[in-house]
């Protein structure tokens, strides 16, 4: 439990996870207001209800693989910070040797990492997902849905936003850097799905955890693609334990 403790404080005290959870806070929601209204607007004046690829139904929810980037944001500098070094007056160190020296249990520091990272990103999904989802359907109106149709998918995105991060300490754990899996798991998400264009190459890349994982809440076979992305996770992980209890810090 101490090493619990003390990796929540140290996660809490990175500038870079305090903002990316007050903007995964404010932003999914604030977007997901904004595009129901203009969905509810386009329905009023006798539109089709349809706004690009956002229908009245997946509201919302087409900003869950863009803003699970906030999560992956923690899982990545939850351990790349471990790898950055100080500046010359402080000795220039890392701070995983000060880590390691307070835990010396290797498995257990990362297994406290893990531990912080799965709460902190299932605080945030169980709050900006539903919240967000609400929001946009509130917006909507009489042409929103009832959580009869919603919540499974809500369930299902709660469980994207909560693994991706776990992805993400993996890879960066496996990499021993935050700037790789960084460039990676931004360009992915925000400007070019690297996974979602290798869908169209071989249909493997289905099977790919986060194009698997998005199953979940668009409702193409959710619990497939859950089993799938949980796969991964694990297997990650269990690489990634391997490799940090192995080789030298």
């Amino acid at each position: 439990m101490s090493a619990v403790a003390a990796e929540w404080r140290k996660l809490l005290s990175l500038p870079s996870a305090l903002v990316a959870i007050g903007l995964t806070l404010v932003a999914m929601p604030a977007l997901g207001t904004s595009t129901a209204r203009r969905l509810a607007a386009q329905l009023d004046a006798g539109g089709d209800g349809v706004l690009g690829t956002v229908t009245t139904l997946t509201v919302g929810f087409e900003l869950v693989p863009f803003a699970v980037l906030g999560p992956v944001v923690l899982g990545v500098v939850i351990i790349g910070s471990e790898y950055t070094r100080g500046s010359k007056d402080s000795g220039g160190g890392r701070q995983i040797t000060t880590s390691l020296t307070a835990v010396p249990g290797r498995g257990r520091l990362l297994l406290a990492k893990a531990v912080v990272l799965a709460g902190v990103s299932a605080a945030l999904a169980v709050v900006v997902i539903p919240a967000t989802i609400w929001l946009a359907q509130t917006a909507l109106g009489e042409h929103g849905h009832t959580w009869d149709a919603l919540g499974p998918r809500v369930a299902g995105a709660v469980v994207y936003w909560m693994l991706m991060p776990l992805i993400a300490l993996a890879v960066t754990v496996v990499t021993r850097s935050g700037i790789v899996p960084m460039v990676f798991f931004v360009v992915n998400s925000s400007f070019v799905s690297v996974t979602h264009l290798l869908t169209r190459v071989t249909p493997l890349a289905a099977y790919l955890p986060d194009m698997a994982g998005t199953r979940m809440f668009t409702a193409q076979g959710p619990v497939h693609g859950g089993l799938v992305m949980l796969a991964w996770t694990a297997g990650l992980l269990a690489v990634a334990a391997l490799v940090f209890t192995r080789r030298d810090a």
